[in-house]
This record gives C-alpha cells, structure tokens and sequence, in this order.
C-alpha cells in the first residue's frame, strides 16, 4: 500500500510500492505527453517488482541464504548501515550463515543486531564469525509463510493495476484535450496492457518460486 506524509514545510512522500503518476512537466503546467506516462508506468511497475523482491528476501525459509541479512543495519560509529558494509556474509553450510566483521569490535555489535531483527534466530559467536543456524521449519509454519508470500504478491499486483489505471486515466485525458489521436491513445493503452500482464507474470513468478522454497524441506 502506498502511503503519503507531508513534512513541516516540504513536498509530500510516498512510501511502498509506488507513488502516483506526477501529471505534469518539473517547472511547469504542461500535461504529461504519451512517451512520458509509458516511461512513468514502466519505472514504476518495474519498482513494485524490485520492491516484491526485497520483501520476499526477508521471508525466512529452512535454507541458508545471505539475502536473509540483508535488510539488517548496524550501528557503526553512531550511524545506521547495512549489515555487508561492515563484515562479509557467507554460507557456512546449506543451514547457517556465517558472518565475519571486518573488524573485530563490531562482532557483538553484529550478533545483536542480527538477535534483535525480525528474522527469529538464535546467533552463535565463535572467535571473530557470528553464525547464524537456521532451525528447520515445521509444516505449520510453513503454510503460515506460503500465506504471508501469496498477501506480498497480490499487494505488488494492486500496485502494478493502480499504476495501469493511473496511465489509462492520463491518456483518456490527453484525448480528451485533442492531444493525441483515437488511434494513438487505444495503441498506447493496448502497450500499457502489454505492460502490466508481464508485470503480473513476473509477479506470479516470483511468488512460485519462493512458495517452493518455503515448502522445501
């Protein structure tokens, strides 16, 4: 879902998969032309989908993957930073990643960090590697997880169908002020189309595949 914040002062942010189509030129008042709302439908879809992506990377499944960490942020000389900036993320074995700082006094900085995230394991310091086993899921939870990863998919394809009508919306309008012709608008909503059923297939996709994973023992 996305949503909108204005801060004291400033121009409204958008967070989640995508914010609005912007309907006019930076500087001024000129409605958007056909190339630019395809342009602005294309980025935007694409960015829902880069977005599915990290979304599904967080899903921990009974395999070993450095993706998992990859959301974490440490605290390195008082600011916030990704866990691989500041040590290297390998695979042990098929069941535990293995973590090494780059330097030795961020390894309980590390293990706390990866203790505290979201991820509901249990880090074991050995030396200067923090390791992290990933415990087998029972076949509960696994369903639990298949539900949690189709709720990502059918939220990244609102996004893509929002983006498909906000495009279909300016280009009904640039017919309806005589900037284009019948013809080129029904072959740029047709593109758009085109757009958003490979959007929703690259969606599907990425659901599958991760679903598989999730139910792999």
């Amino acid at each position: 879902m996305t949503r909108r914040s204005t801060p004291p002062g400033g121009e409204p942010r958008w967070s989640g998969h995508a914010a609005p189509l912007d309907t006019t030129r930076q500087g001024d008042s000129l409605s958007m032309n056909i190339a630019d709302i395809k342009k602005t439908a294309t980025d935007k879809m694409a960015k829902s989908i880069e977005t599915l992506k990290h979304d599904l990377a967080k899903i921990r499944t009974g395999r070993a993957h450095a993706g998992l960490v990859d959301h974490i942020r440490v605290d390195y000389y008082g600011s916030e930073v990704p866990l691989n900036q500041v040590a290297n993320v390998t695979l042990a074995d098929a069941r535990t990643i293995a973590i090494q700082p780059f330097e030795k006094k961020m390894v309980q900085v590390v293990e706390k960090a990866i203790r505290d995230s979201d991820l509901g394991v249990n880090p074991a310091t050995s030396g200067d590697v923090v390791r992290i086993p990933m415990p087998p899921l029972t076949e509960e939870r696994r369903r639990e997880l298949t539900k949690i990863v189709k709720h990502e998919g059918e939220n990244a394809k609102v996004a893509v169908r929002n983006i498909r009508r906000d495009a279909i919306t300016h280009l009904k309008d640039l017919l309806k002020k005589g900037e284009t012709s019948e013809d080129q608008e029904k072959r740029s909503q047709d593109e758009v189309q085109k757009l958003t059923d490979k959007s929703i297939a690259d969606i599907d996709k990425l659901v599958a595949e991760k679903e598989k994973d999730v139910m792999s023992v």
